[in-house]
């Protein structure tokens, strides 16, 4: 060891003392330089994108398509009835109450609150029934271990394929012998026997994926199918009960083939079939009344669109509803 210390200070060149460095130890100061860049010459731009113009600009022109109907619906119920067929300008030339004062009349000997209160009655219980109805079917598809249980949520959901139009004909008669014609019993009845397949789907495909422990934690408690529906899976189920309700809600607020079908008295008529007395065979029909009535119509729609709308949203997006 001694001697390769001895071979190692012997290849050592000396030490050279070159004193302090830096400017506090009594030397020149320490600079630095930092490369430079050379810039470009010209700033580079995005590439103009065509197809987005024209996504955006035929997106806008699709949208002033479908709110000009809709805008001149609300202009025209305050025009002079002359004026209204005669001009199709958005703004009318001397503004006019008279097509609202005639609706709030109402018509038909039947008064305007009589309308608006069957159509909120029918509306209403669509939502009870449809809400009620579809979760507890979509509770035992998704929960509940039967024979055929494939089989018939298969049928289930196949029934979304048939045409409205292919049953209407043997539920008419069916609702005529039974005596129930002209009365809300035919519109309401099917919305309390989960009939509406859409909703069943969505709650099932909803509660699938809630944690097969909370029913298993309820079940060793000493909870019934019962209790745990009620109690565990309907209080999270309230993203899709929601986005069921403000569906089924405008639906059947808007609906007019069914009561058109199932209806025969006036004072029976909800709104959208009220619209058609103001419609005359005579050609005496009074346009003004009638899209004064049509605006009255849209407002608790509107409304409820928009109190509900967030909730819509986040329904929709929670549970997978795609438009």
């Amino acid at each position: 060891m001694g001697a390769a210390d001895r071979h190692r200070c012997r290849d050592r060149g000396p030490v050279q003392d070159v004193g302090p460095l830096g400017p506090l130890r009594g030397r020149g100061e320490v600079t630095m330089t930092t490369p430079t860049i050379p810039r470009t010459q010209g700033v580079r731009h995005r590439p103009f994108d065509r197809g987005a113009l024209l996504w955006h600009g035929g997106a806008a022109v699709l949208l002033l398509a479908l709110l000009y109907p809709v805008v001149w619906v609300f202009t025209s119920s305050v025009k002079p009835p002359q004026e209204i067929l005669s001009s199709f300008d958005l703004l009318p030339s001397r503004p006019t109450w008279e097509g609202f004062r005639t609706a709030l009349e109402g018509i038909a000997e039947v008064p305007t609150w009589r309308f608006f209160s069957n159509s909120l009655i029918l509306s209403v219980g669509s939502v009870i029934g449809n809400v009620l109805s579809c979760s507890i079917a979509a509770y035992a598809f998704a929960r509940l271990r039967f024979r055929g249980r494939g089989v018939m949520f298969t049928a289930m959901i196949g029934t979304i394929l048939l045409p409205h139009h292919l049953l209407l004909i043997p539920q008419y008669t069916m609702f005529q012998q039974a005596g129930l014609v002209d009365t809300f019993v035919p519109l309401l009845l099917g919305k309390f026997l989960a009939t509406d397949a859409f909703f069943v789907f969505l709650m099932v495909q909803f509660i699938r994926n809630l944690p097969q422990s909370l029913d298993e934690a309820a079940l060793i408690d000493g909870c019934g199918h019962f209790r745990i529906f009620w109690h565990i899976v309907l209080p999270l189920l309230r993203p899709a009960l929601i986005t069921t309700a403000i569906f089924t809600f405008i639906w059947s607020w808007n609906d007019f083939f069914a009561p058109l079908i199932y209806l025969q008295s006036p004072e029976n008529y909800p709104l959208p079939l009220a619209l058609r007395l103001f419609v005359d065979s005579s050609s005496a029909t009074d346009y003004g009344a009638m899209l004064g009535m049509s605006v009255l119509s849209l407002l608790p729609v509107i409304a409820f669109f928009a109190a509900f709308q967030r909730l819509l949203i986040e329904g929709a997006a929670t549970s997978g509803l795609k438009g």
